[in-house]
């Protein structure tokens, strides 16, 4: 049977283009950011790890024969059996590094770890170099990995020695990282399930994005959250989720909100950096930007007496010459803007420079008009 010809057809078609244009009529909400993104579990945090070991293989470029770097090599061959007085040891071919690498909570044995090697010595390199068995020890003192295998260096070191002592230098070539360098031998206990509850650290502390994540929260699971302080949000797990604390992790960690963003504005003057946030107001207020250049030139010139002259001597006199110059400069005003867009453009109208930016930012701050946090970096 055809269903063009059934007498529901005509209704149904309406149907669907009736429910088509309420949902093209009903205005997007707009997506907001996962829990998982703006806080962490307590209890769920990394540890840091910290060895002390050898790299070898480095061809000359390795430590110029330090104490401790010919002590650490004869208690390396000690362990083998070798007997070898530290004296008698050269260590140009042997770095001795630092080796740090984070383990994150719930690894467990066998699993690999990223490492990074940096040397102690005054070794030149570390490229083409072989990290010995290195045990990283916790804050404890205990062994939870154990770290091995070639350098990635990233850089290189070339020319010394060379015409005229040129060198090369590319990256940091005594920095050197080994993914998947190292074996976990231990698993960190974790615990972050207290009371049947648990607890939401903000990366951010905001009393305002605390607060709306624990409403975002009870939105999806009544009367279960609540907002401690700033960093802190506790949420009780429900009957059913405290069997499997797990999969209530993963669905509360997967409900969205909106963050507080706070009015602020970052400006590092080393690397003329100006990062700023959409929620700065800046009162009526007038700017006016230019700038002064003062040139001072010292000459040297010769005075001599005149051709024929039977007295007089030639003399060297200096000569200053002193030139002033001003940048006309413009008084604009700017009221009252609720965008950082806008303070963007009429900044830039002055023709400012980063750097005369920041000090007009500075200014502003200063005179009470910038609504917003200032931090100089």
């Amino acid at each position: 049977m055809n269903s063009s010809n059934s007498p529901f057809y005509p209704a149904a078609v309406r149907l669907c283009l009736l429910l088509l244009c309420c949902w093209l009529a009903t205005p997007s909400a707009t997506a907001g950011v996962r829990v998982r993104d703006l806080a962490m579990v307590a209890g769920a945090r990394d540890n840091q790890l910290v060895g002390y070991g050898l790299v070898v293989g480095l061809a000359g470029d390795g430590d110029k024969d330090p104490v401790y770097s010919k002590q650490t090599v004869a208690n390396m061959l000690q362990r083998y059996g070798i007997t070898v007085p530290p004296a008698t040891i050269s260590s140009k071919n042997v770095g001795v590094v630092m080796v740090t690498a984070d383990i994150p909570a719930f690894v467990k044995n066998g699993a690999r770890l990223d490492v990074q090697v940096a040397s102690m010595g005054d070794a030149k390199s570390l490229q083409g170099g072989v990290l010995l068995q290195t045990p990283l020890l916790g804050a404890d003192n205990r062994i939870y990995a154990v770290a091995q295998g070639p350098l990635s260096v990233g850089g290189f070191s070339a020319g010394q020695g060379g015409g005229g002592g040129a060198t090369v230098t590319k990256n940091h070539p005594t920095v050197a990282t080994i993914i998947g360098g190292a074996l976990v031998e231990k698993e960190i206990p974790a615990t972050i399930v207290h009371d049947q509850a648990l607890e939401l650290l903000l990366r951010e502390p905001s009393f305002t994005s605390a607060a709306r994540m624990a409403a975002a929260i009870n939105q999806t699971y009544p009367d279960t959250a609540e907002a401690i302080d700033a960093t802190s949000v506790k949420v009780q797990l429900p009957p059913p989720a405290v069997a499997r604390p797990v999969d209530f992790i993963a669905r509360l960690e997967a409900i969205e909100l909106e963050p507080d963003t706070p009015a602020r504005i970052i400006i590092n003057e080393r690397t003329g950096t100006i990062v700023a946030t959409s929620r700065i107001k800046i009162q009526n207020c007038a700017i006016s930007q230019g700038s002064l250049t003062i040139s001072i030139a010292s000459t040297m010139q010769v005075s001599q007496p005149s051709a024929f002259s039977n007295r007089g001597e030639t003399v060297v006199t200096p000569q200053t010459s002193t030139d002033v110059s001003e940048n006309k400069a413009r008084l604009i005003n700017l009221p009252e803007m609720p965008t950082v867009e806008k303070v963007a453009s009429a900044l830039n109208a002055l023709g400012v420079t980063p750097r005369d930016m920041m000090a007009i930012f500075q200014a502003m701050k200063q005179a009470g008009a910038l609504q917003a946090e200032l931090i100089a970096r």
